[in-house]
C-alpha cells in the first residue's frame, strides 16, 4: 500500500501546505533528496499549537503538537511532489521542542511526529533523528521540525 492510500486509511486530515513566513522555501530538492524547512504545528484551521512544554503544555499536548507538525510536513511533501508515493524514505529529522530548562522528555514529544511518519511510510518512515530542547521558538510554537527525505521518480 502506498503512502497516499495510508493517509486515506488512517483518516488523516492534512492542513494546507504552509507558505514561507520569511525569506526561504518550504522544501528544496537536490538530486534524490528533498530538504524540508522547519515546520510548526499547523492545524487545519491555520492556527498553531503554542506554549512551552513543562509550563503551559504537558507531554501529551507536546506529542500532539509534534504529530501536527508531521501532518504539515506531509502536506508540503504532497504539494512539492504531487504524491506521497514518491517518498523513498525519511533520511533525517531535526526537532526542536519549546520547553522549560528542567523538561527532559524531548524524545518522547518528538515520537508524536516519528510515529506518524512510521504509520504513513512504514519502516521507510523511521530515519535518523535529533530531538533538542530550546527556550524559545518563533511565535511561541511548541515544536519545530525539519527533515530530509529521499525521493524516487
Amino acid at each position: 500500500m502506498g503512502a497516499d492510500a495510508r493517509i486515506e486509511e488512517l483518516k488523516l486530515e492534512l492542513p494546507k501546505a504552509p507558505k514561507p513566513v520569511a525569506t526561504y522555501v518550504t522544501a528544496n530538492r537536490h538530486g534524490d533528496l528533498l530538504y524540508v524547512s522547519g515546520h510548526g504545528p499547523l492545524k487545519p484551521d491555520g492556527s498553531m499549537y503554542t506554549g512551552k512544554l513543562g509550563a503551559e503544555l504537558d507531554l501529551d499536548a507536546g506529542k500532539q503538537a509534534a504529530r501536527q507538525v508531521g501532518l504539515a510536513i506531509l502536506a508540503t511533501l504532497r504539494s512539492h511532489l504531487g504524491t506521497l508515493d514518491k517518498v523513498e524514505r525519511l533520511v533525517k529529522t531535526l526537532a526542536l521542542v519549546n520547553c522549560t530548562s528542567d523538561f527532559a522528555q524531548q524524545p518522547q514529544v518528538v515520537n508524536g511526529y516519528s510515529d506518524l511518519m512510521r504509520d504513513v511510510f512504514g519502516d521507510a518512515g523511521v530515519g535518523a533523528r535529533s530531538a533538542l530542547g530550546t527556550n524559545s521558538l518563533p511565535g511561541n510554537i511548541a515544536v519545530e521540525i525539519e527533515a530530509i527525505f529521499q525521493i524516487k521518480d
